[in-house]
């Protein structure tokens, strides 16, 4: 209780109102091989005969129709399915993984400002509303950029026109408990400029961002960097 004064003088007791808290966390781990690292990588391959290796997903239509609850409507059938990649492109973090090449660097970053279009968007999907694409392995996009204006909750995208957005690596997001990690590679010919932006983003058509987070986290020019969003509610 808090006790304040009226106009009259007279003692007024006001009570709080009770609110509850929650927990929103959100770590932000970025690995980094360099080209040279990339380059070994790919001479090892290629004395193995490998010349794409499976990386992330690829939806596929079917052919086939299917009914759509939330929109009441026949769609096309689309399966998703894990996608591949030239290692002329790229050599993505899994293939480094199993050839015992270690990242070179590692950063850790805290913290993110989930932006209105976000929340709304996770609202509707848990409320079942038409027309709204989950935060899955086939539309869920990891984006960084060089622009360093503050976040704010009424932005809708990154700020950077010039942004790189990347589809989920094989097997993510993924959920442990009360946590969600979202993780994409960026390789050898994307993103290389200053990493001052990044977010989550449930797809390019859709494209409703859920937070945005503005620091440094280097300058990329060529390797495969990867980008690992962890959030935590509770």
């Amino acid at each position: 209780m808090d006790i304040a004064r009226g106009r009259d003088g007279a003692t007024v007791t006001v009570a709080q109102v009770p609110f509850d808290r929650g927990f929103w966390k959100v770590e932000w781990f970025v690995e980094k091989w360099s080209e040279e690292a990339v380059d070994f990588a790919r001479r090892k391959l290629l004395n193995r005969g490998v010349t794409k290796v499976e990386h992330g997903y690829e939806a596929v239509e079917t052919g086939e129709m299917t009914w759509d609850n939330r929109l009441q409507a026949l769609v096309p059938k689309i399966i998703v399915r894990p996608g591949v990649v030239a290692i002329e492109k790229m050599v993505p973090s899994h293939v480094l993984r199993k050839l015992r090449i270690l990242p070179e660097e590692e950063e850790t970053r805290h913290g993110n400002l989930l932006l209105n279009e976000g929340i709304q968007e996770m609202w509707d999907l848990i409320i079942g509303v038409a027309a709204t694409s989950a935060y899955n392995n086939a539309n869920a996009q990891l984006g960084v950029g060089s622009n360093t204006s503050a976040a704010a909750a009424t932005q809708t995208d990154l700020q950077d026109a010039g942004a790189v957005w990347v589809g989920m690596n094989a097997g993510y997001p993924t959920r442990t408990n009360q946590t969600v990690d979202f993780r994409s590679d960026f390789g050898s010919g994307s993103a290389n400029f200053a990493w001052q932006e990044w977010g989550v983003r449930n797809g390019a058509t859709r494209n409703k961002n859920m937070n945005r987070k503005v620091e440094s986290l280097g300058t990329k020019s060529g390797g495969t960097w990867t980008l690992t969003a962890s959030i935590t509610i509770s």
